[in-house]
């Protein structure tokens, strides 16, 4: 087989497309690989060429230098794509298949994943529980923004569209299930979201908006949506989301008042994370500030998801605390209004075939809430770029030009 294109990260805000090794059912060494990791066989796994990739959100905040991803780290985290070469020991996955993938690496087989939590599997990454594809600190399993790409565990891990022709009928939307559908849809299930539900969701970029059109499919009653952008917000508009301006409109609580003729939600999802900014038109970064506010805004007795990415090493934040993922939160807020929190990646296996078959039978308009934008391979670099400065589109590569 031939080589292999890939989009790379270089340096904060910078990345390019790269002509790369083709993909080997074996980890390699490289950027960011774990050493304990290099070697790893997996005749398990498949070889996939791409049909496309998402870039996330997740991703951003290693291209602006807010982690310690190394520089030649190959991006993507979503992939969806065509089986082209089986592992030894693959046995109900075949050649031909169109399949999403999940963005939690896991292996089926230990306590984590027999628990159904595959977002913090036990073997994947020998510095913690929990991997995802062309991430820092995730174990090194390469990434996807590209034209091929390695999947291990392909029995377990992949979900096969039923009809590949329907399926890329759908593409756009069933390319959401690798990551940031089943990402909001949690965030609104772990803070309890319901029919009758008020719901607060704090950002309006990708993940936010698939966390309110979640609360919608789920039944709430009116969903209220925060960003600093307008853009963003008009985004959420149009689907039927109720809106505020924290850039005009600092006090929250005050706006939440004017929309349901009380100060708080019965629940809220943040969806913003570590690089969250203070409200109104002066304020910098304050990484602290969604927690808090949800806090504030949330009912006694309510639920808090927090799907936002958090971390444990930010070299470009502001103060020392905050390197390490200290923040001041007022917990004995939380505490006292009897708050449940729920954090950490998103078990994705928990929530993506039902929301494929959501989009399949058309109950869900996953592509059309958060403005999917299909562009190829080597847009990528300016998709980033216009990505970090707040464009209201989700952003899909099409690495071999194969979606109509």
């Amino acid at each position: 087989m031939g080589g292999n294109r890939a989009v790379v990260y270089n340096k904060p805000g910078s990345v390019e497309v790269r002509n790369t090794d083709y993909p080997e059912l074996v980890l390699k060494d490289g950027p960011g690989v774990n050493p304990l990791n290099v070697g790893r066989k997996c005749e398990h796994g498949v070889i996939l060429k791409v049909v496309t990739t998402n870039i996330c959100g997740s991703d951003q905040h290693m291209v602006r230098g807010r982690t310690t991803a190394p520089s030649g780290l190959i991006l993507g985290h979503e992939i969806t794509g065509e089986v082209i070469e089986v592992g030894r020991d693959v046995e109900f996955i075949k050649k031909g298949d169109l399949v999403s993938v999940p963005f939690n690496i896991a292996c089926g087989r230990c306590r984590s994943c027999r628990e159904r939590n595959t977002n913090i599997c036990l073997n994947v990454n020998p510095d913690r529980p929990g991997s995802a594809y062309g991430y820092v600190d995730m174990g090194g399993w390469v990434g996807g923004q590209s034209e091929y790409v390695m999947v291990p565990y392909a029995d377990f891990q992949l979900l096969k569209f039923p009809d590949k022709e329907k399926a890329m009928e759908k593409i756009l939307d069933l390319t959401m299930l690798s990551d940031i559908f089943p990402t909001g849809y949690h965030g609104a299930v772990s803070a309890g979201v319901r029919p009758g539900s008020t719901v607060y969701v704090a950002g309006a970029g990708p993940v936010g908006l698939a966390a309110a059109h979640s609360a919608q499919l789920l039944g709430a009653a009116v969903v209220i949506v925060g960003d600093l952008n307008a853009e963003r917000l008009a985004q959420a508009k149009s689907f039927g989301c109720e809106t505020v301006n924290l850039r005009e409109h600092p006090n929250l609580s005050e706006q939440i008042d004017q929309i349901l003729g009380v100060p708080e939600v019965d629940c809220a999802i943040d969806c913003v994370g570590f690089e969250a900014s203070g409200h109104g038109k002066d304020h910098g970064e304050a990484p602290a500030t969604v927690l808090n506010s949800i806090m504030e805004v949330t009912r006694a007795g309510g639920r808090l998801g927090i799907p936002g990415l958090y971390v444990t090493g930010d070299p470009g934040a502001a103060d020392e605390d905050s390197k390490v993922g200290t923040l001041k939160i007022r917990i004995g807020l939380g505490w006292a209004k009897s708050h449940t929190f729920v954090t950490g990646q998103t078990p994705v296996m928990q929530y993506n075939r039902d929301l494929m078959m959501a989009i399949l039978s058309g109950r869900a308009q996953i592509a059309k809430a958060v403005n999917a934008t299909l562009i190829s391979l080597d847009a990528a670099p300016q998709a980033y770029q216009e990505f970090d400065r707040g464009v209201s589109r989700k952003f899909v590569i099409d690495p071999h030009g194969l979606v109509k």
